[in-house]
């Protein structure tokens, strides 16, 4: 069957409606031919379902692939329609049927954003378009191509975190006021024989330095001051306390601003460093932390290679992985988990 290339689609003559019909390819026009992506229009070639004049398969990918981000598009959009999906084009790259479903017979159930393992990843437009997905009752997916074009796919949630269902719950009814000495950044404080340290560490604050003096994390002191639990000697207010931090960490306050709300929903958080990330969160006592977090409240962007490794390091240990990101004055945690189409 004899195509046209007009330099941006492929126009097939009425007879190829079929291809849409049967499978879902390209669009019908009124004048009854069938407009094809270019990417479609390869996959037809490939199979020998249809010939461009003037075009083979390998001029026609060396035209295309002039445009960067082509050659990944048709990768992905291959991979998927090999594995028996229908695919047509879209405004997030693509949306894919469930099997033995097309348009007009079915809804699509996944809008695919495809990139490379070299982008750069906004957290913004990632919340934006998961949003518009669940608007549409779909699932969002990233469908990223490494440098040796194979394909990883991650589904996107936007995860909603739950406080602790307890009527008349308060964290601090079982803490008393407490006392600390400064050390630098960190505090420490004495065991006074009322189980003082035995009651933080019950609460999962702080580590034990020796039998008797339990050492207070900066993101923990600051917390502690805001709630007016806890004194500093030498004395120091809570916003004053997080000012001096952030002149050391950097990352000081989009941390805070993620404790709190952890803390605030009845959550523990405890340092991730070991895993790479700033918390490692329990939700409930006696388990094991079930997700890693990194806060980037008032910084969203962070590159994929950065992503894929913080997701495989999370499901190694069987956690999730939820980056933090605020917009206005609500947080957002966006789970990236990889999956097999």
């Amino acid at each position: 069957m004899k195509a046209q290339f007009d330099g941006k689609q492929v126009l097939a003559p009425p007879e190829a409606k079929i291809f849409y019909e049967q499978n879902g390819y390209g669009r019908v026009e009124k004048t009854g031919n069938l407009r094809l992506a270019v990417e479609e229009a390869l996959y037809l070639i490939a199979r020998g379902k249809i010939q461009i004049d003037g075009w083979s398969f390998d001029s026609l990918l060396a035209e295309s692939a002039v445009s960067p981000d082509f050659l990944r598009k048709f990768i992905v959009y291959r991979d998927i329609r090999d594995r028996g999906f229908v695919v047509t084009t879209g405004p997030q790259n693509f949306w894919a049927f469930p099997r033995g479903q097309r348009p007009g017979h079915g809804q699509s159930k996944y809008l695919l954003r495809v990139l490379s393992e070299r982008d750069i990843v906004d957290l913004s437009v990632i919340l934006r378009e998961t949003q518009t997905a669940l608007n549409m009752r779909k699932q969002y997916l990233l469908a990223v191509v490494d440098d040796e074009h194979e394909l990883t796919y991650y589904e996107i949630r936007i995860t909603r975190l739950v406080a602790k269902e307890v009527i008349g719950y308060s964290e601090f009814e079982n803490i008393p006021n407490i006392s600390a000495t400064l050390t630098g950044m960190p505090a420490y404080v004495v065991e006074d024989g009322t189980g003082v340290t035995v009651t933080l560490r019950n609460s999962r604050y702080g580590t034990m330095l020796d039998t008797t003096r339990l050492f207070l994390a900066p993101v923990e002191i600051c917390w502690l001051l805001e709630s007016g639990k806890l004194a500093l000697t030498p004395g120091m207010t809570a916003e004053d306390y997080e000012a001096f931090v952030a002149t050391y960490d950097p990352e000081f306050t989009d941390k805070m601003t993620v404790y709190r709300y952890f803390r605030s929903i009845g959550w523990s958080p405890r340092t991730g460093y070991k895993y790479g990330h700033h918390f490692r969160v329990y939700t409930e006592d006696g388990k094991h932390s079930e997700m890693l977090v990194h806060a980037c409240a008032h910084n969203p962007v962070m590159s994929m290679r950065v992503i894929s490794r913080s997701v495989r390091l999370a499901h190694s240990v069987k956690k999730k992985m939820l980056f933090a990101y605020m917009e206005k004055a609500d947080i957002f945690f966006i789970e990236f988990a990889r999956m097999k189409l």
